[in-house]
């Protein structure tokens, strides 16, 4: 009897640790969100705690005809979606355009880059200046970077259409509507993500 009850306690732990929940949904571990040295870069830690859970990187339940691989992004609920097949996807908490800069259509993964460089548009530069904010035209890549870790630029049939799915260091900015129009991921996500999508990736944005 006591060594059932032993067994019990070890799997119950196991499963605690490997993030398993109820309901058919894996959940990441916090030390997905640990932090990380990348290129010469110190990632730090996100306090995942005081995220949302439900914006925590995790697989879930998720019914669609497109193929696995196959990125959804659904701005409405601030997730992005990896289609993984059999009825799942893993589910990522995003940040979204203010009103006004959102954008919406299918498109595909025509670069990648690895801690981008940045380069302000012209109209937001002239948008910020009249708001008396000056932002410089350019910035390399790196920790304060706009783009974050990692940079997934969206084609379509018209060519660049300008939005990104990009990391940010601004953790507390998930699951909100703060960004020029682009698709914001922790960098830890958006790391994750960078590994799974290659170029030609199918990117659907609703």
């Amino acid at each position: 009897m006591r060594a059932n009850s032993i067994l019990i306690g070890l799997l119950a732990g196991m499963l605690a640790f490997s993030g398993c929940t109820t309901g058919g949904v894996l959940q990441s571990s916090p030390l997905a969100y640990g932090g990380l040295t990348d290129a010469g870069f110190r990632v730090p830690p996100v306090p995942i705690y005081k995220v949302d859970q439900k914006f925590h990187r995790q697989t879930v339940p998720y019914a669609t005809d497109e193929t696995p691989g196959t990125i959804i992004v659904d701005t409405g609920a601030k997730f992005l979606y990896y289609v993984l097949g059999d009825g799942q996807a893993l589910r990522y908490g995003i940040g979204v355009g203010k009103a006004g800069f959102e954008w919406h259509g299918t498109a595909h993964v025509a670069r990648k880059r690895e801690w981008p460089d940045w380069s302000a548009p012209s109209a937001m530069m002239v948008r910020e200046r009249n708001r008396g904010h000056i932002i410089p035209a350019h910035m390399e890549g790196g920790l304060m970077n706009p783009l974050g870790a990692r940079a997934l630029y969206l084609f379509n049939e018209r060519g660049d259409t300008g939005y990104r799915l990009h990391g940010s260091p601004e953790w507390w900015s998930i699951g909100k509507a703060v960004s020029a129009g682009c698709i914001r991921l922790m960098n830890q996500d958006i790391i994750d993500l960078y590994g799974r999508a290659p170029i030609g990736t199918k990117v659907i944005v609703i």
